[in-house]
């Protein structure tokens, strides 16, 4: 099942990249309009991310695991981002199969899921996630993790938080670029590095976040998030049918690394 999952998930990010190369600036406005429907199919998640990534060879997971995050942010949008980042965190603790990191990450997903108000149905996975990884269940994990965003983003969504859904999604996005890039600098492939081109993606994501109501949009941290996103769009807008070089990747990691510190370290004020 895993083997079929991924493969779907790579099939898909390799069919984002060919429509990228067809339209190296942006999707047409009807593509476009139509995309907007689904965030958890536009947007990918960190575990597509990382299915296509392994697709070339197997990356040093262990090697892209970070420190505890701090679980007390009192700003809900703040919250959402690194919620996010934090499940793509899990993410990276199943493909390391460290059972202790996934029930650490567990417990804060579910602190930070808390603080944002979510169902029961979101806290109880706290247990399954500590159960599955007590019996080193890695499928099981997996599957388990993609079932908490999944019901984090249903929560916000019966509680009319699309503005949150939208930061959960970028959130995760940022953190499993950050990874990917990273894991192609380590071991430089021109197979895996082409999966960092995605101008159109980055186009929507900024659509997305000025979709963001008015009063969230203009927090500083949201503001300076979204001041960084141009930039980024240029560096992932390679030439069509060419990987980006060594140099271009570490760029995109040095632009995504300064977003996540953003997220991760300032207090709104």
């Amino acid at each position: 099942m895993r083997r079929v999952r991924r493969f779907v998930a790579l099939a898909f990010l390799l069919g984002c990249c060919a429509v990228i190369g067809a339209e190296p600036a942006r999707l047409p406005a009807d593509q476009l309009a139509k995309a907007v429907r689904n965030d958890s199919i536009t947007i990918p998640t960190p575990g597509e991310l990382f299915a296509a990534l392994e697709k070339p060879g197997k990356p040093n997971w262990v090697g892209q695991m970070r420190g505890p995050i701090s679980t007390g942010y009192k700003n809900r949008a703040q919250i959402a981002l690194n919620l996010g980042s934090l499940i793509a965190d899990g993410f990276i603790a199943v493909e390391a199969k460290d059972s202790q990191q996934v029930k650490n990450i567990g417990t804060d997903i579910i602190k930070m899921a808390k603080a944002l108000g979510v169902s029961e149905n979101v806290l109880s996975r706290g247990n399954s996630i500590n159960e599955f990884a007590e019996n080193d269940e890695w499928d099981a994990l997996q599957e388990e993790l993609e079932a908490t965003q999944n019901e984090v983003k249903s929560s916000m969504q019966s509680h009319r938080d699309q503005d949150l859904i939208i930061l959960v999604s970028v959130g995760g996005w940022i953190r499993g670029t950050q990874v990917v890039s990273a894991a192609v600098m380590q071991n430089y492939d021109e197979r895996a590095a082409k999966v960092l081109r995605q101008p159109a993606l980055v186009n929507f994501i900024e659509s997305k976040m000025n979709d963001i109501s008015p009063d969230v949009r203009d927090e500083p941290l949201i503001k300076e998030v979204n001041g960084q996103l141009p930039g980024l769009e240029k560096l992932v807008t390679f030439p069509a049918g060419k990987a980006p070089t060594a140099d271009e990747v570490r760029k995109v990691n040095e632009a995504v690394g300064k977003i996540m510190s953003q997220i991760q370290a300032k207090e709104p004020k």
